[in-house]
């Protein structure tokens, strides 16, 4: 039986305006599909990299990839749910700024009862990131001297947390002071304020001389030669995000130049793309949950105030996560 919705579509890409608030429609669960019951949402600057076209999608399309609900309905050849169950999820597919979705089974999880919808929707995809990128894009290991650019947002700060679990020391970018101390308040050993610092010189300064072998730059344009200065020789730069615009073209060979230097850009809708790694992912995040990881919800939102979101998002007025809540 069809089911009215609400959620924020685009119909064209640009700015936070696109959005809109509008009804939909949503079926009965096909099979293989649950019908999820929403209530948060999570909010990444990926949703600003759809909505704005740089990573464009097909229109018309509902934002988000992440948030949490339960579940009320199941389709045909669904066993590991049942209507009631919690469940979360944190990469998609595409369309989690609504009240209400079908959503392949294969795709969510089951929520412990330990964890908030509220905490999942905050944490699934930027703690799904933080995984694989230190424990599978580049395992740290213990002792590991690391930086971590973007400190205070959302995956910074589960980031500082889980490279303390795993041994390392970790050395933070941030933007202002009040950011500092948030970093360091979630484990961030050394901060760097990379609007009055030279970053690349401050990391020899921390590892006398000796560069990290490892720089997590979501950051992009703004940070590029800084984080390869920033590397070790054969240190490699994971870079996972774009947020003041994407790295522009270069010359490979300035890898060999500065150190025979890694540079590697992933995604984690390729490391959770099978069910499987999806299932493992969350299980190793809700395993440094239980083990004292803090998901810092510091921002919460209604979800018709969608456009704002973005605005404090892009502006970085946001720290730690943030969730929409369906009205």
């Amino acid at each position: 039986m069809t089911q009215s919705a609400k959620a924020i579509r685009i119909h064209e890409h640009g700015g936070p305006e696109v959005m809109k608030y509008e009804e939909v429609s949503v079926g009965d669960p096909g099979p293989g599909e649950v019908r999820l019951r929403q209530s948060a949402v999570g909010l990444n600057f990926i949703d600003v990299y759809h909505r704005t076209g740089l990573y464009p999608l097909d229109l018309p399309s509902t934002l988000g990839l992440e948030a949490a609900g339960t579940i009320d309905a199941v389709g045909e050849g669904v066993t590991a749910f049942k209507p009631g169950d919690r469940v979360a999820y944190g990469a998609g597919p595409i369309g989690s700024y609504t009240d209400l979705r079908n959503i392949p089974a294969g795709r969510v999880v089951a929520l412990p009862d330990s964890i908030s919808d509220t905490q999942a929707a905050a944490m699934m995809l930027q703690g799904m990131t933080v995984e694989y990128l230190i424990r599978r894009t580049y395992e740290v290991k213990p002792g590991d001297t690391v930086l971590f650019h973007a400190a205070a947002g959302g995956v910074g700060l589960i980031a500082c947390q889980w490279l303390k679990q795993l041994g390392a020391t970790v050395i933070g970018t941030v933007g202002s002071e009040e950011k500092a101390e948030l970093a360091k308040s979630q484990g961030c050993d050394h901060i760097i304020l990379y609007k009055q610092e030279d970053i690349a010189a401050r990391v020899r300064d921390i590892t006398d001389g000796k560069g990290v072998p490892v720089v997590y730059d979501s950051v992009g344009k703004d940070t590029f030669e800084a984080s390869l200065d920033s590397l070790a020789p054969r240190g490699f730069l994971v870079s996972f995000g774009n947020a003041s615009g994407p790295v522009p073209p270069f010359n490979p060979g300035i890898l060999a130049q500065k150190g025979s230097l890694y540079f590697t850009r992933p995604t984690l809708m390729t490391y959770v793309a099978d069910d499987q790694d999806l299932a493992n992912s969350a299980k190793s995040l809700f395993d440094a949950v239980s083990k004292g990881l803090n998901i810092s919800v510091n921002q919460t939102y209604a979800l018709s105030e969608a456009q704002q979101a973005h605005r404090d998002l892009e502006s970085r007025k946001t720290t730690g996560s943030t969730v929409l809540i369906p009205d």
